[in-house]
C-alpha cells in the first residue's frame, strides 16, 4: 500500500504544480489582452457577401478592456461606428483562444442600437481579420490596430 500512497502524493503534487502554472500564464495572457487593446483603433475594410465592388471601410475605437468574471467574458467599452450610427457603448464580449492568439468570438449578440450580430475575429498583433454577420447579410473584416491618445474618442 505504501508504493500507491507515495505514487497518489507524487501524482498529486505534480498535477498541483501544473495547475498553478496554467492559471498564471493563464492570468499572465489575460492582464497582456488588457494592456495591448485598450486605448487602440481598428481600422480597415469589410466585405459584404454577394455584393461586387471595393470592400467598405470600417473603423472601431476601443477605450478599455477587461475581464470580468470567471470564464471568457471581457467587458470591451468601444465607440462603434456602422452606418450613420456611431456609438460608444460598453460591450461583454467572448474571447476564446487559439493558444496565445486571442478571438474574438459572439454569437448572435445583441448590441443596442445596432442589432444582433455574430462575429469571429482573430487578434494578431497589429493585425485583425475575420469575418461577420448581421441578420441574412454577412462578410470577412480585416485591417489594422494602432494605439491612440486614451482621451481621443475621434
Amino acid at each position: 500500500m505504501k508504493p500507491i500512497f507515495q505514487a497518489l502524493v507524487v501524482f498529486g503534487i505534480f498535477f498541483s504544480a501544473i495547475f498553478s502554472l496554467y492559471a498564471a500564464d493563464e492570468k499572465a495572457r489575460f492582464a497582456k489582452f488588457e494592456k495591448d487593446m485598450s486605448g487602440v483603433k481598428l481600422v480597415g475594410l469589410f466585405t459584404i457577401d454577394g455584393r461586387e465592388g471595393a470592400p467598405t471601410k470600417e473603423e472601431y475605437t476601443i477605450l478599455s478592456v477587461k475581464k470580468i468574471g470567471k470564464g471568457d467574458l471581457f467587458l470591451f467599452r468601444a465607440r462603434v461606428k456602422y452606418g450613420k450610427t456611431d456609438i460608444t457603448l460598453p460591450m461583454p464580449l467572448p474571447i476564446k483562444w487559439a493558444g496565445d492568439t486571442p478571438v474574438i468570438s459572439m454569437d448572435k449578440l445583441s448590441i443596442p442600437g445596432l442589432g444582433t450580430f455574430s462575429a469571429h475575429v482573430v487578434i494578431d498583433g497589429d493585425k485583425y481579420a475575420g469575418t461577420w454577420k448581421h441578420g441574412k447579410v454577412g462578410g470577412h473584416l480585416f485591417g489594422n490596430i494602432s494605439r491612440i491618445n486614451i482621451n481621443e474618442k475621434k
